[in-house]
């Protein structure tokens, strides 16, 4: 954990612009710290490290001062937050993860001076904090077409997904995910999901496990799902993720081969080169680190806005070998690999990329269908909206 030195930084005055939600405060100041409250801790490799890497680009490139606070349980949260409210010392407290919703909107509403950023589900009603809605439906939806078409071209017998735990932002992970692998179930049709009935060719298992911080138990879910002849799994679980990563590379590498299958598909963050390469086929990347970025560059210039932000391209993308190189470089210097096996690691990843490349092209096909308005995921944010889509895509 990063440790600086603070300085006091008081907020002068605040002007909110009622109609357009932005927030006309003074910049960034002498010595304001950029405040983030990670569920649980770094090296998560995932969702809490991409909002590391881009708080450290913030003080690389804007000259701030950054304040990484880890905790050890949910219940840590809520007091994290005060604390760093309390101290006057935070121009802006991001807020990392789904299951800080309430405890960072309760503090929006104690410490009405102090901007908020939250990552995670959103929050429309406070006139300080910016929540970041990410469409998550449909990078899901992505991967689940990509799961689905290399499952088919690998002969397997399914393609599963195992979360960390229930939440409404959640449900659009796996709804998104199970609506790529039916639609290439229904012969990629775009109106697929308004027939009376649909195809379910592909074995489709799904189960959260009740934690984002447990390897283990992401560990025997997905050997649960491997048993069944699932071949690609697609993990949504945070440090629960490693687990699901290990299980799948221990079973692709147990006849002695380097590569799957089965496979893996990564969330958040480029994830493509653990294990070696040639486990995780893709990523479904939440750009989390650009949130945190463009979070802070508002507060510096004075353009910060309230409300539900949605980011450009909804955050999302299916990882390329453009953004590998970065993650690679990142993962030598956090010594989750070394150095000398970079260029292994990134061969392997190529001829994956290579030997899958059909598929890939299909995906980028339906990706431009999406943004184009052609096609349209489910977007669940009820439990009656998620029982739907379970009813209409479940095995």
């Amino acid at each position: 954990m990063l440790t600086l030195k603070r300085a006091f930084f008081s907020v002068v005055v605040v002007v909110l612009a009622l109609f357009s939600g932005q927030w006309s405060g003074p910049a960034w100041g002498q010595g304001g710290e950029l405040c983030v409250v990670f569920s649980g801790g770094r090296g998560d490799l995932s969702f809490n490290d991409m909002a590391a890497i881009g708080a450290n680009r913030a003080s690389s490139e804007l000259g701030l001062s950054v304040n990484f606070v880890e905790t050890a349980s949910e219940a840590d949260v809520l007091p994290s937050l005060r604390s760093l409210s309390r101290s006057g010392n935070c121009a802006l407290v991001v807020s990392v993860g789904e299951t800080q919703t309430e405890d960072v909107s309760a503090a929006a509403l104690e410490f009405p001076n102090q901007k908020y950023l939250s990552i995670g589900n959103p929050i429309p009603d406070r006139a300080n904090l910016q929540s970041v809605q990410f469409s998550e439906h449909v990078g899901s939806a992505l991967v689940g077409a990509l799961a689905a078409l290399i499952n088919n071209n690998v002969g397997g017998g399914g393609a599963g997904i195992v979360i960390g735990a229930e939440f409404p932002t959640l449900w659009r992970f796996e709804c998104g995910f199970k609506w790529g692998v039916r639609w290439v179930d229904n012969g990629m049709k775009a109106d697929f999901f308004d027939q009376a009935t649909i195809n379910k060719d592909t074995l489709l298992p799904s189960v959260y496990v009740g934690s984002f911080e447990d390897p283990a138990k992401g560990r025997s879910a997905t050997e649960a799902q491997l048993a069944q002849g699932v071949s690609v799994v697609y993990q949504v679980a945070g440090q629960t993720g490693l687990g699901i990563i290990a299980a799948v590379a221990d079973a692709a590498r147990a006849d002695g081969d380097e590569v799957g299958p089965p496979f893996a598909i990564g969330v958040d963050a480029d994830q493509d080169w653990q294990n070696g390469g040639g486990i995780v086929v893709a990523s479904m990347m939440k750009r989390v680190d650009l949130a945190v970025f463009d979070g802070a560059k508002a507060v510096v210039e004075g353009t910060f806005q309230t409300g539900i932000v949605n980011p450009p391209g909804g955050g999302v993308s299916v990882s390329n070998l453009d953004t590998l190189g970065d993650f690679l470089q990142l993962a030598v210097d956090a010594g989750q690999i070394k150095a000398g096996d970079r260029d292994k690691i990134a061969a392997q990843v190529k001829a994956l990329r290579e030997r899958f490349a059909t598929e890939f092209a299909t995906v980028d096909n339906l990706s431009q269908e999406i943004s184009s308005g052609q096609v349209s995921i489910p977007f669940p944010e009820t439990q009656d909206d998620i029982n739907a889509c379970r009813a209409k895509l479940d095995s």
